[in-house]
Formats: C-alpha cells, sequence, structure tokens
C-alpha cells in the first residue's frame, strides 16, 4: 500500500471557521506577539486544506495513494475542550466531507486521534 500523511494543524487552516476553538498550538504561535515560532510563523492559514480538500483528494490520487493518514482538529469538533459545552457539527460535517471524497476517489481514510 501507499499512502501519504497529514496533520491537521499543519495543513487546514481557517483558525476560527465554523465554530473552530484554539488550540494550544493556536495560542503558543500567537503568545509573545507571534515570536515563539522563529519566523513568527502559524497556522492560521497554512495550505487552506480546509477549503481545498477536493483539490488535495485529487492530487493524492494522482499520486496513486491508497490511503490517506490525516489527524482531527479537536477544537473544530469540541471547541471550548468540553463536550458538555457542545459538538460543533460544522466541524463533524467538515471531516464527513473529507472521509467521503476519499471514498469516493477509492482512497482508505485512517484517522489518527492525535498528532
Amino acid at each position: 500500500m501507499w499512502g501519504k500523511a497529514t496533520s491537521a494543524y499543519q495543513i487546514e487552516g481557517a483558525l476560527t471557521e465554523d465554530g473552530k476553538g484554539e488550540s494550544i498550538w493556536d495560542r503558543w504561535s500567537h503568545e509573545n506577539g507571534g515570536n515563539n515560532i522563529r519566523d513568527g510563523s502559524n497556522a492560521d492559514v497554512t495550505c487552506d486544506s480546509y477549503h481545498k480538500y477536493p483539490e488535495d483528494i485529487k492530487l493524492l490520487k494522482e499520486l496513486g495513494a491508497d490511503f490517506y493518514r490525516f489527524s482531527l482538529s479537536w477544537t473544530r469538533i469540541i471547541p471550548t475542550g468540553r463536550v458538555a459545552d457542545g459538538i460543533n457539527q460544522a466541524g463533524i460535517d467538515y471531516y464527513n466531507r473529507v472521509i467521503d471524497a476519499l471514498l469516493a476517489e477509492g482512497i482508505k481514510p485512517f484517522v489518527t486521534l492525535y498528532h
């Protein structure tokens, strides 16, 4: 099998869209005036896979990927980190769209719970 892998924080972007909460990495990359990372970068936009996942999946197909391992951004699903505060349906819907698009291209999704 031939596959590819990514991390939600590194590729999704969409920092506050559709109810996403703040992750520890979001906070850390913005603290100290953004100077915690040498070049001041953060993952606010990244390669914008949140919006471009259909294009990304087509690239996976073109590369001959049999599977795709990706992580979930838990703050996209549980924005406050507390289930009692509610589940973000928009986050669930996003990951369902990604999984459905992978399956439609014959690519097996492998979900990493924490990267």
